[in-house]
């Protein structure tokens, strides 16, 4: 070996964000002129700067080279010791070089957010917010949840109510808000509260939102009761005070009974009223043309047979037969839209729903092939997540639904998609607007299109491709 190296010191400590120098001394112990090439190696090279990168030493001279490390406070770096190392390579005899070896410690740091979504949840009997809890630090967090509100007007259900978050990561908490006292009757009320997310040691993080509370019934139908039971009670008094009086002749019949006609003749007798029993007794004489039941007479009961239904066009079977005659990936899709039903599906990339018309999107019915099955959740205007912790999931050439065709459900207002094998692309035209910015999926990850959730807005139309 023609050189002697030496890390000074061997073992340091940095901050995120700051920037810690180790010197290395390099000492040329060959009898000949010769450069070196200096390069940092291992996981916090990529942060590692090297100051001259070459050296030219004459034999039995020492050099000085300063490596300085600024490891970014970001999620990368998790805290604690990270072994490195500089690969020294001679120019002259390539197959000496030497490498010399040094530990950082990166020191641990914290920062939590917290996102509620949506900020404004309404509902009469319950709201059904999400809180993100997002861990930017560079170490593990464990923090606990509660809720609290002014006038203790609402209970708070938190599932989990506690979280251990890994560096980088985030955590969804679903929390359901009831209030105390249901209103039955009279205008919208609305709630402030907050949601705090506690550390140990450290002060607790507040997020806010607003809980509006509906009334079961109107204020305006209250109003319309009471009109309507005054205007029965004014015309019962009336009715009662003016009702006609009825009299009756009967008493007088039997008087005239015996009487003559002025002709002298008496009247006919009239035929007395039949008896219960007479009237059920059936006549003879529409017997001739009844049928009996399962007889052979008169139209005949076997004949014509009622035609089938034809089978329903879902997306499953578009998506089958596109792969029957194309090989690859294939997405089919149709939309259930509001006043219209289920539409006949498209695929890869045909445009499902209307756009300019008025006519939201309830529900979407999608199936795959050839990416390992999809999976998706759907978000409804003003209720945004509902239920967020049933997804749908199918398998290849398999129907899934998101959504709802209920007429009483909310309309869509954006959905979130994942395929398991490849990517899934997707574009959203949203009610009075344009088509927005296509946004495609990692594999395996979800990726949320439509409108943003603060603003409810209807979704009208969509196209996807895999």
């Amino acid at each position: 070996m023609s050189l002697w190296t030496s890390l000074e010191p061997s073992s340091t400590t940095v901050d995120p964000g700051a920037t810690t120098t180790v010197r290395l001394r390099v000492r040329n112990t060959g009898d000949v002129v010769d450069a070196y090439r200096i390069e940092p190696v291992g996981d916090l090279a990529p942060w590692t700067t090297v100051e001259p990168s070459e050296l030219r030493l004459y034999p039995g001279t020492i050099g000085t080279v300063e490596l300085r490390c600024t490891p970014p406070r970001t999620p990368d770096v998790i805290a604690g010791p990270h072994p490195y190392a500089v690969r020294i390579t001679p120019t002259e005899h390539p197959g000496s070089g030497a490498v010399a070896e040094g530990q950082v410690t990166v020191t641990p740091f914290t920062e939590v957010r917290a996102e509620l979504v949506p900020p404004v949840v309404r509902g009469w009997f319950r709201g059904r917010p999400r809180l993100a809890v997002d861990n930017l630090g560079n170490t593990a967090v464990t923090a606990s949840l509660s809720g609290a509100d002014t006038g203790d007007r609402l209970t708070y259900e938190l599932d989990p109510g506690n979280v251990q978050i890994e560096p980088g990561r985030a955590a969804f908490v679903q929390a359901t808000l009831r209030p105390q006292q249901i209103i039955w009757l009279g205008s919208k009320q609305q709630q402030p509260y907050a949601l705090a997310v506690r550390r140990s040691g450290t002060e607790p993080i507040d997020v806010n939102g607003t809980f509006v509370q509906r009334g079961i019934l109107p204020g305006w139908l209250a109003v319309l009761f009471a009109l309507l039971l005054a205007a029965t009670i004014a015309f019962v008094t009336v009715w009662l005070s003016y009702r006609p009086q009825m009299q009756t002749a009967a008493r007088e019949q039997p008087q005239q009974a015996g009487k003559l006609k002025p002709d002298g003749e008496a009247p006919p007798p009239t035929k007395p009223a039949p008896t219960p029993e007479e009237e059920k007794k059936p006549d003879d004489s529409d017997k001739g043309g009844e049928e009996k039941p399962g007889g052979s007479g008169g139209g005949g009961g076997g004949g014509d047979e009622k035609p089938k239904e034809e089978e329903e066009r879902t997306a499953a079977t578009a998506v089958r037969e596109l792969a029957a005659r194309s090989e690859g990936r294939h997405i089919c899709y149709r939309a259930f839209v509001q006043g219209d039903g289920w539409q006949d599906p498209v695929c890869d990339g045909g445009e499902a729903g209307t756009t300019g018309k008025g006519t939201p999107i309830k529900a979407l019915n999608i199936a795959t092939s050839g990416t390992g099955g999809v999976t998706g959740a759907s978000a409804f205007v003003a209720e945004g997540w509902r239920d967020g912790d049933k997804w749908q999931k199918a398998d290849d050439s398999a129907d899934m639904v998101i959504g709802s065709t209920e007429e009483s459900d909310p309309v869509l207002q954006g959905h979130t998609l994942q395929v398991f094998d490849g990517s899934v692309c997707l574009d959203a035209h949203l009610q009075g607007g344009e088509w927005l910015d296509q946004t495609c999926t990692e594999p395996g990850q979800f990726k949320y299109g439509g409108s943003p959730m603060e603003q409810n807005i209807p979704l009208e139309a969509v196209r996807f491709t895999v």
